[in-house]
């Protein structure tokens, strides 16, 4: 299955990250299922590098990638907090 990707916005607190630390503002989500493991990922809007969610890796069958993706940006979109 193909990487998705959205743009959201983080809420108060940001997404911590385990390269850097947490982000906040304007982010992208992108979730990719590669030998039936889920691995996601964050970036600043129009940046290059990506950093891995914390915890945000876990087994998954490539059925489901598409509304695993859609559960987390529910829950990660937090534009008035």
């Amino acid at each position: 299955m193909p990487e998705l990707s959205s743009l959201f916005v983080a809420g108060p607190g940001g997404i911590m990250t385990d390269e850097v630390g947490v982000i906040t503002g304007d982010l992208e989500l992108k979730t990719v299922v590669e030998s039936g493991v889920l691995r996601a990922l964050v970036r600043y809007e129009g940046a290059d590098e990506w950093y891995a969610i914390t915890g945000g890796t876990c087994p998954l069958d490539p059925v489901a990638h598409p509304s695993v993706h859609s559960l987390l940006l529910g829950v990660l979109n937090r534009p008035t907090g």
